[in-house]
C-alpha cells in the first residue's frame, strides 16, 4: 500500500494517528496559496508554523522517514503528484470548517482519501441528540459529551511499520498549474519573513504543560484575571496540532488522579468541540447569523479606532494591542472586546471576526466565528441580544490593580488603577497621548438595544 500522509492540523511525530497507517508513505504538508494569499508577509503565525515543520521533519527523521514541503493550490499539487507516481490513497486527519471540507471533497475526486479523526475530542457526527440532529446549547450538549466520553478517546495512537518513499525532501516544491519548480527551505521562499515570538510561544508544548500543571487547580478562579496568566496557554498548539488532544487528555487524567478539579478546564475542551460541531452542521455560520437579522451599522471610523487601540477604552485597547503585538489575546477580553464592537459600536460581527481572524495565533475558524456570535447575540446558543458587557465593570472586576492595561498600555502607567473604571473620569480628563471614550456606553448601550429591537419588529 503506498500512501500519502498530509500533514495539517497535527504537527508532531508523538500520538499521531497518520503515523499508524502502515506501508509505504510520503509525508508531506502543502503551504496552501488558497490561506496564505490573503495573509500578510509578517504574519506571526507562519514563523510558528514553519518552525514547527522544520521539527517535525526532524523528528520523523529519527524514524526513518522526512517531510516533503509543497507550496500551491492543494488539487494542483496532487495532479503533479500522481502526474510522477502511483499512490492508493491518501490519509489526513480530519479538518471540519466549510473550506477545509471542500477542498478536501476535492482532492477526494483524484484519489481515495481516507480522514483520520485526531484534531478534536469528538467525531462533529459523535455527540447528537437522539433525533441525530445538532445540540444548540452547549450545556446538554456537555452532558452527553461526559456520557459518551469513554478511556478510547484519549488512547495513544499506535506506531506502524513505514518505509518511506524516495522523494526530494530537502527543498520546497513549488506547484502552479502543471509547473513545478524547487526552492530552498525557508520562509522567504513562500514568501513570508520571520517574526519574532513571545518567549512562551518558543516553548515546547511539553514545557507548557509543566508550567500550567502549577496553575491548574486555580484554574476555575483565576482564569478571567487576565493579569494572573492562569490560562493553559496551550491553544496554538492544539490549533496547529504540535500537541495531541489526546495526549492533553492523558495528562489531564494524571492530574485527575492527584486530587486536582479538573472538570473547569475539561470543559473548555469540550465547548472547543462544541463550536467545531456546529459549524460542521450549519457551515452557512462562516458569515450569516443563525437568529435575528442584525447586520450591525458599517462605520470605517469606528473601526479603525477599535483595530488601532485607540477607542479611548483602556481594558479594550489593551486587549488589541496585545493582539497586534504578540498574535494574543486573553479569553476573557475577547469577550469584552467583542461586545463593545457589536454592541456599543454597533458594527458588524463579520469585522471583527475578520480582524481577530487576521491577527490570532490561534485561530480557529468555528471557535472565533461563534464566539463572535455569541457576543452579537445572533448565534445558536441562546445568549440573548440584549446583554452587554460593561467594560468598565469588566475592568473593576478582572483587573482592578490594572496591572494588564499598565502593561499593554504603558502611556497609562502612571494613572491611577481606578481610573481605568471611571467612564465620567476618562471623558473629563485629556491626555496627549491616549484618546477619551469614542462612546458612552450607557447611551450606545440603549442604541444598541433600541436598534435590535427596530430588527425584530420587521
Amino acid at each position: 500500500m503506498r500512501r500519502i500522509l498530509w500533514f495539517r492540523r497535527d504537527l508532531r511525530v508523538l500520538d499521531n494517528r497518520l503515523l499508524s497507517q502502515e506501508g509505504n508513505v510520503l509525508p508531506i504538508f502543502i503551504f496552501d496559496t488558497a490561506i496564505l494569499d490573503k495573509l500578510s508577509s509578517n504574519d506571526r503565525r507562519m514563523t510558528f508554523i514553519f518552525n514547527a515543520l522544520i521539527r517535525l521533519k526532524e523528528q520523523l527523521k529519527t524514524r526513518g522517514l522526512d517531510l516533503a514541503l509543497f507550496y500551491g493550490k492543494p488539487t494542483e499539487v496532487f495532479q503533479w503528484l500522481l502526474s510522477k507516481e502511483y499512490f492508493d490513497e491518501v490519509c489526513a486527519s480530519g479538518d471540519y470548517d466549510p473550506y477545509a471540507r471542500e477542498r478536501d471533497r476535492d482532492v477526494s475526486h483524484l484519489l481515495p482519501f481516507t480522514y483520520l479523526h485526531d484534531t478534536y475530542i469528538f467525531r462533529p457526527d459523535e455527540v447528537l441528540k437522539s433525533d441525530a440532529s445538532a445540540y444548540l446549547v452547549f450545556t446538554p450538549y456537555y452532558n452527553r459529551a461526559k456520557s459518551v466520553f469513554r478511556q478510547e478517546h484519549m488512547a495513544e495512537s499506535v506506531v506502524a511499520s513505514q518505509t518511506l518513499i524516495p522523494f526530494a525532501y530537502h527543498v520546497i516544491h513549488r506547484i502552479e498549474g502543471s509547473t513545478h519548480t524547487d526552492r530552498p527551505i525557508s520562509l522567504t521562499s513562500i514568501g513570508f519573513s520571520e517574526q519574532s515570538l513571545t518567549s512562551h510561544q518558543r516553548l515546547l508544548p511539553e514545557e507548557k504543560l509543566n508550567i500550567f500543571a502549577g496553575k491548574l487547580a486555580n484554574y476555575s478562579h483565576d482564569r478571567d484575571f487576565m493579569a494572573l496568566h492562569a490560562t493553559s496557554g496551550l491553544s496554538t498548539d492544539l490549533r496547529f496540532g504540535t500537541l495531541s488532544i489526546r495526549a492533553l487528555l492523558r495528562w489531564l487524567a494524571e492530574q485527575k488522579k492527584s486530587g486536582i478539579d479538573t472538570e473547569p478546564f475539561f470543559r473548555q475542551l469540550v465547548f472547543r468541540d462544541f463550536y467545531a460541531m456546529l459549524l460542521y452542521h450549519f457551515p452557512h455560520l462562516v458569515d450569516q447569523n443563525f437568529r435575528y437579522p442584525f447586520r450591525g451599522i458599517e462605520n470605517n471610523h469606528y473601526f479603525e479606532a477599535f483595530c488601532t487601540a485607540r477607542t479611548g477604552v483602556p481594558i479594550v485597547d489593551a486587549g488589541i494591542r496585545e493582539l497586534l503585538e504578540s498574535g494574543e489575546m486573553h479569553n476573557r477580553v475577547r469577550m469584552i472586546c467583542a461586545s463593545f464592537l457589536t454592541k456599543n459600536l454597533l458594527l458588524p460581527w463579520q469585522w471583527g471576526e475578520r480582524f481577530f481572524a487576521q491577527h490570532l495565533m490561534d485561530y480557529d475558524a468555528s471557535s472565533n466565528i461563534l464566539s463572535w456570535q455569541w457576543s452579537a447575540g445572533t448565534g445558536v446558543d441562546p445568549q440573548p441580544y440584549f446583554r452587554i458587557f460593561n467594560p468598565y465593570t469588566q475592568s473593576a472586576k478582572f483587573d482592578k490593580e490594572g496591572d494588564y492595561i499598565k502593561t499593554r498600555l504603558p502611556e497609562l502607567s502612571n494613572l491611577p488603577s481606578k481610573l481605568f473604571s471611571d467612564e465620567a473620569a476618562l471623558t473629563q480628563n485629556v491626555w496627549e497621548t491616549y484618546p477619551q471614550p469614542i462612546v458612552d456606553h450607557k447611551k450606545s448601550s440603549k442604541q444598541a438595544l433600541d436598534y435590535f429591537k427596530s430588527v425584530l419588529l420587521t
